[in-house]
């Protein structure tokens, strides 16, 4: 399994980013896919989810309306759309498979 974010960077509140994830090494169209982030001092907590064919999606409560997931399964990628950032959304963001994760693209928001 190997995942790989980018797309991350420093955004002033109120601003937008997107971040991708590409994955290789299984079946991507047959694996709910999540994000995930990790801010300093605060543990590690999910974002959102969605399912292999993309027909289904959560979020916490606190990204929704917000945060939009979504896939290509032809690219075998994964995406999130970052709208209306806050502060407290200042972390690193990693997509989540079959317990492994990638390593993280920054997301800082100030």
């Amino acid at each position: 399994v190997q995942l790989v974010e980018s797309g991350g960077g420093l955004v002033q509140p109120g601003g937008s980013l997107s971040l991708s994830c590409v994955a290789s090494g299984f079946t991507f169209s047959r694996q709910d896919m999540s994000w995930i982030r990790k801010a300093p001092g605060r543990e590690l907590e999910w974002v959102s989810i969605i399912s292999g064919d993309g027909s289904l999606t959560s979020y916490r409560d606190s990204v929704k309306g917000r945060f939009t997931v979504s896939r290509d399964n032809a690219k075998n990628t994964l995406y999130l759309q970052l709208n209306s950032l806050e502060t407290d959304d200042t972390a690193v963001y990693y997509c989540y498979a079959q317990a492994q994760r990638g390593q993280g693209t920054q997301v800082t928001v100030s």
